[in-house]
């Protein structure tokens, strides 16, 4: 286990927190631009779920292909060399001039963060004792609350004055800052490389075997069906407000900003929380609270805006708390030697589940002859049913050695050199 002291530590987690503020940003971003996208390309609203879920989708699969590498390489060297290409795809969105191009530009995008994301749960697991990996994810998942209180709020503005394409160009600014900050602050990590890595013509095979573990399959089947029950929300919040309640797309910034602050200031407490209570027990108690303003955001009365941004951040907290144990207790469900696999192979299914949420939340939406959107009042009874069915099952969920792994990663003898 690599050690570092507690300076070291706390930069490299707000470095961590810095890339994954990016990587999010990126995607939420094109949530409030949704009504400036539906108004410039002409689309509709499943057409804009459409362009969030390539997004997912394409980060799903490029983090399952990771599982079958990551473990191959000098995590920061491989770290370095994706964050470089997610700045391009940034680019490439940023110069999209139609709905295909959108389209292609939001998969390079979702390739690449994908990837990244899948490397930067592998340092944090790498580095930071199973005992404290609570309040770590806590440090991470600021990341949300940044991306809602800042990177939102700052993109809304400059999507309404500058157009929608130049959020994506700050994007590609601010990785290139953080770029050479990866590149003084994390240290090189190989230890997972003293034991060459297996062939390639072996890797499917046991990518399947980790897939099928009865142990891991569990866990991703869960994480699958958190985060449709999280994606079938949240996307079309802004759309509906713009479309149903007539708020004007420009001000929706303040609302994310509100809800941001909220998720900031209770992350890090929640995660320490986990820690001293239970990551079962802490998942289930913002379960169930979170039920309530997932039901209250899908079946919203006519209320003045400044109530709206009063009650966000009551959503923001509510819901993202969940995500905090959940995070923490599956980054210690594989054996140490299959943690970059599994986290890859999670963070896949993490994103697989967003796409797919996105989209079958689009699929539940319609539209009335004054082009209100309907049908987001059952979108959140689908959403809360979801979660409830995942109360109970978090039990299920247990940690590395809480019962044996009968199938592995294929492994190299250990006598065997570690390539470069």
């Amino acid at each position: 286990m690599y050690t570092l002291n507690p300076a070291a530590e706390r930069r490299l987690l707000w470095l961590l927190a810095l890339t994954q503020f990016t990587i999010i940003m990126d995607f939420m971003v094109m949530m409030p631009l949704g009504p400036q996208l539906i108004a410039a390309l002409h689309i509709t609203p499943t057409a804009f779920a459409t362009a969030v879920s390539t997004y997912s989708w394409c980060s799903g699969l490029s983090g399952l292909l990771a599982a079958t590498y990551i473990d191959r390489f000098d995590r920061k060297r491989l770290m370095l060399t994706v964050y470089l290409l997610f700045a391009l795809s940034n680019a490439a969105c940023a110069l999209a001039s139609n709905y295909p191009m959108l389209l292609a530009a939001r998969a390079f995008a979702g390739i690449t963060g994908g990837v990244l994301g899948s490397v930067v749960m592998a340092i944090v697991a790498d580095l930071i004792p199973v005992h404290r990996r609570g309040a770590a994810t806590g440090t991470l998942m600021t990341a949300f609350a940044l991306a809602a209180v800042a990177g939102v709020p700052a993109g809304v503005l400059i999507g309404a004055r500058f157009g929608w394409g130049a959020p994506f160009m700050l994007l590609v600014v601010l990785s290139g800052a953080i770029w050479l900050g990866v590149q003084r602050v994390v240290p090189s990590l190989r230890e997972h490389l003293a034991v060459a890595p297996p062939p390639l013509r072996e890797v499917l095979p046991a990518l399947w075997r980790l897939l099928t573990n009865r142990h891991y399959f569990e866990a991703f089947a869960f994480t699958f069906v958190m985060m449709v029950s999280h994606m079938m929300v949240i996307p079309f919040i802004s759309p509906v407000l713009v479309a149903n309640y007539g708020f004007a797309p420009d001000h929706l910034g303040w609302m994310y900003m509100a809800g941001g602050a909220g998720s900031f200031l209770t992350s890090r407490a929640v995660g320490r929380l986990a820690d001293r209570w239970g990551k079962h027990r802490t998942f289930r108690l913002f379960s169930v609270l979170s039920m309530l303003p997932v039901l209250f955001i899908t079946h919203l009365p006519t209320l003045p805006f400044l109530a709206v941004v009063a009650f966000f951040p009551f959503f923001m907290v509510l819901v993202s708390s969940r995500m905090i144990p959940m995070q923490a207790l599956f980054s210690a469900v594989p054996a140490p030697a299959q943690r970059g696999a599994f986290l890859s192979a999670n963070s896949a299914v993490q994103s697989f589940g967003t796409g797919c949420g996105a989209w079958l939340g689009g699929l539940m939406l319609g539209a009335d002859a004054q082009q209100h959107i309907t049908g987001y009042g059952m979108v959140g009874w689908a959403a809360v049913a979801l979660v409830a069915v995942c109360v109970p099952w978090i039990a299920r969920i247990q940690a590395s050695g809480a019962e044996p792994v009968g199938a592995s990663l294929p492994a190299a003898p250990a006598a065997t050199p570690a390539k470069a």
